[in-house]
């Protein structure tokens, strides 16, 4: 069954004092100890977070915007430090080059392609996206070959849509299979609202993304492909004796931005993916439909100005530091530690003028055995009622399972409360009671 463990509310107002509550289904006793040490550790993040005086309390209130969907997230926390319609699908126009160079940049780390390797420019890729395609290109020459690094620079740089269909047909044998590719890539990566079609990003009603799937493939490249990432932030690039300059806008406003890029298409307005380090401490940026260049550079200078200006890490958890427990069924233990991969920290106002809620997800109890490593529950960090952090949590130890003895206890125990539970459901339909457990 779905259990939740609330661990801290935190109101807006410095003076009005930290609640600390658990809730949980579960045998009585279960894992107290664990939450409480959550309490604490997020009740010290939040009062830390208090000590400025109340008159700073603007900072943190996001800046004015037009695009009509928006996010910024802190890239080594996860942490979203501000969200509008963030799951809302659009056509993602040039920024599926992005997905693109992700499929291919797997092909070079699996050795299925390498830099050097040349592809042929066949009639569809420079017909449809080459120069008599009036479209972005990268004015690659019919039945010319070239090489995988030159082709990936006149993707990323110069917006090639005629260099994204070489690198697919190179791949996969034609742009559909490819696309194909793209969205196994995709799945693996956790995008969940998006779709795609093609490689180069030409409009087709049927390929789709959200703000919040391309902030997830844009920290994964930066994470994964460091080296590759560095080709976004080259500001021109040569081919064909045609030099045309990087058009990301962030490159050239000194926000010490490296990367990623931008897309237009008349159903879906002006798109863009960007990321900057300042300090040590990186943001990745989406903004999705604006009106114009001048809107879309205009909102991206404020929210990346803001986000560096208004929010400070803190930490959580460290490395290997139980966050909370889950109960078992039939273990040797009635409970198992819940930890997190790594340390875990998140992002919060300068001035502490937020609402901060913890909690533990996990549908339980869980049966046993269990494995160490064994992903069981998720924590996450709400800012109001949006999600600013979410950590998966994993079991922090082996529990076998228990004697035949424990199993009955569990299991009659288990019994007791599913019907209590059935008959609570039964009352709340009866008199048309509003769920409030979270």
């Amino acid at each position: 069954m779905p259990a939740i463990v609330q661990l801290l509310s935190r109101a807006a107002s410095p003076m009005s004092g930290v609640a600390a509550t658990a809730r949980s289904i579960a045998r009585p006793g279960a894992g107290q100890g664990a939450v409480l040490r959550a309490v604490l550790a997020i009740a010290a993040l939040v009062l830390a977070a208090f000590s400025v005086p109340r008159d700073a309390a603007a900072q943190a209130t996001p800046p004015v915007v037009a695009t009509p969907a928006a996010l910024l997230m802190d890239f080594d926390s996860g942490t979203i430090l501000f969200e509008r319609a963030a799951d809302t699908q659009v056509q993602p126009a040039n920024l599926t080059k992005i997905m693109t160079a992700a499929a291919v940049f797997r092909a070079l780390a699996e050795g299925k392609l390498k830099a050097d390797d040349t592809l042929s420019v066949s009639e569809y890729a420079w017909r449809k996206g080459g120069a008599p395609s009036g479209s972005t290109a990268m004015f690659a020459a019919l039945n010319s070959r070239i090489a995988v690094s030159d082709l990936l620079r006149g993707m990323i740089i110069q917006s090639g849509n005629d260099a994204a269909m070489v690198l697919a047909e190179g791949i996969a044998g034609n742009e559909l299979a490819f696309a194909g590719k793209m969205n196994e890539e995709a799945k693996r990566i956790g995008l969940t609202g998006s779709t795609f079609r093609n490689a180069s990003g030409l409009s087709d009603p049927g390929q789709l993304t959200t703000a919040r799937d391309m902030a997830r493939l844009a920290a994964f490249i930066i994470r994964t492909y460091p080296d590759k990432y560095e080709i976004y932030s080259e500001k021109e690039f040569t081919w064909n004796k045609i030099r045309q300059l990087n058009r990301n806008p962030l490159l050239g406003m000194s926000l010490g931005a490296d990367g990623l890029t931008t897309g237009y298409l008349k159903d879906s307005g002006f798109n863009l993916v960007g990321s900057a380090l300042q300090n040590g401490q990186r943001l990745v940026l989406v903004l999705l439909g604006a009106k114009s260049d001048k809107e879309r550079a205009e909102d991206a200078r404020k929210l990346l100005e803001w986000g560096f200006r208004t929010f400070e890490q803190k930490p959580l958890f460290a490395r290997d530091e139980p966050v909370g427990e889950a109960v078992l069924f039939g273990g040797e233990k009635g409970s198992v530690p819940l930890v997190g991969a790594s340390a875990i920290s998140l992002l919060v106002a300068r001035d502490g003028s937020e609402k901060l809620t913890a909690k533990i997800h996990y549908t339980g109890p869980v049966p046993a055995p269990v494995a160490k490593g064994q992903q069981l529950a998720t924590l996450q960090v709400y800012r109001g009622e949006q999600v600013a952090l979410e950590v998966p949590l994993f079991a922090a130890a082996d529990v076998a399972q228990g004697p035949l003895w424990r199993r009955a206890l569990d299991a009659g125990y288990e019994l007791s409360v599913s019907l209590l539970r059935q008959g609570y459901a039964k009352v709340k339909e009866r008199i048309g009671m509003k769920d409030t457990t979270g």
